[in-house]
């Protein structure tokens, strides 16, 4: 993903780290601010795998460490659900004021809980996507119960979550334990989307059933059956945010197709991890890979799959195009497309590899009432496919390089 570094001010003055990541056209329709889990980072996989599906959607995804967290100054111990709440509000401020007014709002676990209550802050919020939240902030209590009674007793105590120590004071379970979402999802009007697993063992499938109870229409569940708390499964991760672009578009001010991108060309983007490739033209997106046979994450097609969709694409508009203008009667083209590599069938030194060429195998399938020669003459026709005469012709590639600091 190409992100730009950020950083703003939380109530105390204290710079909180953040990336805003943009669609590959750089050219977002809109912006959203994401809530990480409790204890965990802007960086986490599951986050920034949601953040790219957003990404494709066109839409910029503001991620960032809470207070005292990952790469934000502060101290963790002097936080609390409402502090998270007013860093969330702060994020939504500097997008406003920097960028365009956010209308989505994202939150993991605990973050979920945390945008609930700063989307009845922020009026751009449109719609609010929550993964896994609970319905009480007070619920991950229990991720620290082992140490409530030292709390209550001194003042503080070292918790262990997730592998890492953190310090927390009493005045953050007094904090959690106050709050409430009862009152805000029956005053708020706003597009909610819920998403929770089954099986998820840190905050239980019950939370997301007492959300939608009191949440105002419009509202939706999805199940995310087999996911564990912190969608430790990239597949996962990659199906919320999916999920979460295509629910949105139906509660975001979308401009109109056309303007979606400022160029007309086709760009493509490879992050530092895997081949997953965000492909973007014009409004439209998808995602370009390789198996997992080979290091890839299996999320899309590989380059020589899209170069046969092109093919087949092609060729199917170009026979029912010919059909129609002579009026012959074909209900469906079907095209197939294989690519691999082959010797010629002219072949001199067969025993030399170099001698193998790249070969498209075409099956066309049609359903209508055609003649043997109008049959015959489609078959022609096929060839002549713009893309098909490209393969064919020479072709020049000419290429610049771009340093972006």
């Amino acid at each position: 993903m190409s992100s730009i570094r950020i950083r703003f001010a939380n109530t105390q003055n204290e710079q909180l780290s953040a990336r805003l990541d943009m669609p590959v056209s750089e050219h977002p329709h809109t912006f959203a601010v994401f809530a990480h889990c409790f204890t965990c980072n802007k960086n986490l996989n599951a986050v920034r795998n949601i953040s790219r599906a957003l990404n494709q959607a066109g839409i910029a995804v503001l991620r960032f460490d809470f207070t005292g967290l990952g790469d934000s100054e502060g101290a963790f111990e002097e936080t609390n659900f409402t502090s998270n709440v007013d860093d969330l509000v702060l994020a939504c401020q500097y997008i406003t004021e920097h960028y365009q007014a956010p209308e989505l709002i994202v939150g993991h676990s605990l973050g979920g809980a945390a945008v609930i209550c700063a989307a009845a802050q922020v009026d751009s919020i449109k719609a609010i996507a929550t993964i896994g939240a609970p319905f009480a902030p007070g619920h991950v209590g229990h991720l620290i119960a082992s140490k409530a009674q030292e709390i209550e007793q001194t003042g503080a105590a070292e918790v262990n979550i997730g592998g890492r120590s953190f310090r927390v004071k009493k005045q953050f379970l007094e904090d959690i334990v106050a709050q409430s979402l009862t009152e805000k999802l029956r005053d708020m009007r706003k597009a909610l989307l819920i998403l929770h697993s089954p099986q998820d063992r840190t905050v239980e499938i019950e939370n997301a059933a007492k959300l939608y109870k009191v949440a105002h229409h419009p509202k939706s569940f999805i199940s995310l059956d087999g996911a564990d708390h912190l969608l430790s499964n990239k597949k996962d991760s990659h199906y919320v945010g999916e999920v979460i672009a295509n629910w949105s578009t139906r509660y975001l001010s979308l401009p109109e197709k056309e303007k979606w991108s400022a160029q007309g060309q086709t760009a493509v983007r490879l992050g530092a991890d895997g081949f997953t490739s965000e492909v973007m033209v014009r409004h439209h997106s998808l995602i370009a890979d390789e198996p997992a046979s080979v290091g890839g994450n299996d999320f899309g097609p590989t380059p020589y799959e899209l170069v046969a969709a092109g093919l087949g694409a092609c060729t199917a508009m170009t026979i029912q195009m010919y059909a129609r203008r002579k009026k012959w009667h074909i209900e469906e083209v079907v095209v197939h497309v294989d690519h691999g590599k082959s010797y010629a069938a002219h072949c001199q030194n067969c025993a030399d590899p170099k001698s193998k060429i790249d070969v498209f195998e075409r099956v066309i399938e049609l359903r209508g009432d055609l003649s043997e020669g109008q049959v015959q003459r489609i078959l022609e026709i096929a060839d002549r496919c713009p893309v098909h005469r490209t393969l064919h012709a020479e072709v020049e590639v000419r290429t610049q390089i771009a340093l972006k600091q």
